[in-house]
């Protein structure tokens, strides 16, 4: 434990240093907060309930996606990640502490959104809603870090970029977090319960407000979790193989 809150450290030490990619992965979201959910859903709090857990949603998506898919891949490139793998201690400690880092920017990522929502919305939630909220976060998020670290793990750095650009938009668009519940274009309906971000946000409808979740979304979400540790294991043993055998 000792040893994974020392990576953790030195991970959020890093990112500090470059204040831009915090900056990056709020901005989004934020930005879709104001430009769409403000004038057109604020005024209502069941709408802009539910617009703001979307954009939590989006903000996750995000954050995750690229902080480890751009990260990882840059970090592969750098002479000080081969010399890490190299330590005794093994790839555990160095391994849970990206993730706690990556689970400390995601959740800073989402201050902008919940701001915007709380000040300039009509949205309302219970202090236990909201509780529950913060701890949906951390569970929709899983399928995202799993996806950023086999993209991180699978290519070089510039490559990560496009692939994450390429695969965010569709995720986000396709699973419904740009529109109100169940009242995306009818191809979006029918595409969205296969997408992991479609049971992403539908966990955090359910934690805000009065949603209940569509059995396909979760299984899907299910198998889209354990299809991407798949990779993501495959990726990083691939990636050890090709460096020190």
């Amino acid at each position: 434990m000792q040893l994974t809150l020392v990576h953790a450290r030195y991970q959020l030490l890093e990112i500090v240093r470059i204040p831009v990619a915090v900056v990056g992965s709020a901005f989004f979201p934020a930005a879709a907060m104001l430009f769409f959910v403000v004038p057109f859903a604020g005024k209502d709090p069941v709408a802009a309930t539910f617009a703001t857990a979307s954009m939590v949603t989006f903000s996750v998506l995000s954050a995750n996606i690229f902080q480890y898919g751009v990260g990882v891949a840059e970090d592969r490139d750098q002479p000080w990640n081969p010399y890490t793998r190299t330590l005794p201690a093994g790839p555990a400690p160095r391994f849970a502490g990206r993730v706690l880092a990556g689970l400390v920017l995601t959740y800073l990522s989402l201050v902008p959104v919940v701001v915007i929502g709380a000040t300039l919305t009509e949205a309302r939630i219970t202090v236990p809603a909201f509780l529950l909220a913060l701890a949906t976060v951390a569970v929709v998020s899983v399928p995202f870090t799993l996806m950023g670290l086999a993209i991180g793990y699978s290519l070089p750095s510039r490559a990560a970029v496009v692939v994450a650009q390429v695969v965010f938009f569709p995720l986000a668009f396709g699973g419904g977090l740009l529109t109100a519940p169940d009242q995306a274009p009818g191809f979006i309906e029918a595409v969205a319960p296969y997408l992991p971000t479609r049971g992403a946000v539908e966990l955090m409808w359910a934690a805000v407000g009065d949603y209940p979740p569509n059995p396909l979304s979760m299984i899907m979400l299910g198998v889209w979790v354990v299809g991407l540790a798949a990779l993501a294991g495959w990726a990083y043993r691939r990636d050890e193989g090709r460096r020190f055998s």
